[in-house]
């Protein structure tokens, strides 16, 4: 009898959220998501080792590590670009930047 791991969709949906949550707001939703889900995945990864036979749905655990991993390494980029711009321009300088910005937006 086939059944589902515990967390795989957990793991798939934490996945997106990593790679989305990076890409449309902050490089720490990438980072956590990204640690909880891989956190996730261990445990249903040793849950699969152990009989694999008896679930179905080890696709959607690793392709939810994957994602995982994109988005960490994504927010840790993009944690590691924002403390660089922070040393190199301080933070009068990155507002200066969005002003910047927003000023183009808008036309």
């Amino acid at each position: 009898m086939d059944q589902k791991l515990p967390n795989a969709q957990t793991v798939l949906i934490l996945g997106i959220i990593s790679v989305v949550g990076t890409c449309c707001c902050t490089g720490l939703i990438g980072i956590i998501c990204g640690l909880i889900g891989l956190s996730k995945y261990k445990g249903d990864k040793m849950l699969y080792d152990q009989n694999p036979s008896e679930y179905s749905d080890v696709g959607n655990l690793n392709t939810g590590r994957i994602l995982c991993i994109i988005g960490l390494i994504l927010g840790s980029l993009q944690v590691l670009y924002f403390v660089y711009v922070l040393a190199t321009v301080g933070w009068d300088g990155y507002m200066e930047q969005m002003r910047d910005i927003s000023k183009m937006g808008r036309g």
